[in-house]
């Protein structure tokens, strides 16, 4: 066991060895085994800055533009088509909001003037309890359509900011997906016919 065991150390110690990185680097060529190609040492390796197409797209401005007006940072990364769906997203919740806000103050009104009154059920022909149902209803509604606008605020700075992230990369001409019909014949069954997506890069 002791000889195992000192051999399964000596293994690692032997790995660890191994894997120390020297401070010059030699290419030798695979032609000529004589003679390296170069010789660079890592103490003084020279680093250039390579001017992209990505260092006009900040994606700290495009969030900052986009935290202060909603779109400005998608307007900022010349995606100018998203820009009616965000506004139309803050458009539609905002609708909703409205709609169920009006509801909980009607349903509330009712609510306390049943109290007040002392009757049995509303002019609507609602009892108490159906009223209170709709109130907390309509209370829950509102405020889950007011978190969902924060929501859509938040997503919309994180895709610009993302989206001026994604602008370094460049894209293939020759990427393409395209869906064609597919006809196979397996050995021991049928044809087989479907729809196949092909991804071409």
């Amino acid at each position: 066991m002791k000889r195992y065991l000192s051999l399964i150390i000596l293994s690692i110690c032997t790995t660890m060895v191994m894997a120390q990185e020297p401070d010059t680097v030699i290419a030798i060529d695979t032609i000529n085994n004589q003679m390296p190609l170069r010789q660079e040492s890592r103490k003084n390796v020279e680093v250039k800055e390579i001017d992209t197409y990505a260092d006009r797209f900040v994606p700290r401005k495009a969030s900052l533009y986009s935290a202060i007006l909603p779109g400005m940072g998608q307007a900022y990364n010349k995606n100018y088509w998203k820009i009616p769906i965000i506004y139309g997203g803050f458009f539609a919740l905002g609708y909703a909001v409205n709609y169920y806000d009006d509801r909980y103050k009607t349903f509330r009104k009712e609510l306390f003037t049943l109290l007040e009154e002392g009757g049995s059920t509303t002019p609507l022909g609602l009892s108490e309890d159906q009223v209170r149902s709709l109130v907390d209803k309509s209370r829950r509604e509102r405020d889950f359509y007011m978190i969902m606008t924060g929501v859509l605020y938040l997503l919309q700075v994180a895709e610009a900011h993302i989206d001026a992230h994604l602008k370094e990369f460049k894209l293939n001409p020759d990427l393409k997906v395209s869906v064609e019909p597919m006809f196979e014949r397996p050995q021991f069954a049928n044809y087989n016919a479907g729809l196949s997506i092909k991804l071409k890069f």
